[in-house]
């Protein structure tokens, strides 16, 4: 059983830095990558979450393009933490942010549907 928890949230303004972190639980063995995701507003189902940036046990990453040269993805195995430092967001960067957990290989991401955090939700005012 694995339980992931998202914090940092809140409201920011654009051009401002904001980090979130998720803290990991449990045995997250069987799988080698971790990631964020955004529900945008309007959306409502896991399906409809967009992939921000997804990292891989060997320090690998994947970078959504609207995030690219923005957004630092970094996991502290040791601490079981997975953060996410957002530079310079933008008011479409308002959502929730989900930390996810699954396998990253040949540079692609596959989150495992069974694990997701409650979210953290993120307001970039202009």
């Amino acid at each position: 059983q694995v339980q992931l928890v998202e914090s940092g949230g809140g409201l920011v303004q654009a051009g401002e830095s904001l980090t979130l972190s998720c803290a990991v639980f449990g045995d997250t063995a069987t799988y080698n990558g971790f990631a964020w995701y955004v529900q945008l507003p309007g959306t409502e189902r896991e399906i409809e979450r967009e992939l921000v940036v997804a990292i891989s046990s060997e320090g690998a990453t994947k970078y959504a393009d609207f995030v690219k040269d923005r957004f630092t993805i970094s996991r502290d195995d040791a601490k079981n933490t997975v953060t996410l430092l957002m530079d310079n967001p933008t008011p479409e960067g308002t959502a929730v942010y989900y930390c996810s957990t699954g396998h990253y290989y040949d540079g692609h991401y596959y989150p495992t549907a069974r694990y997701w955090g409650q979210g953290t939700q993120v307001t970039v005012s202009s």
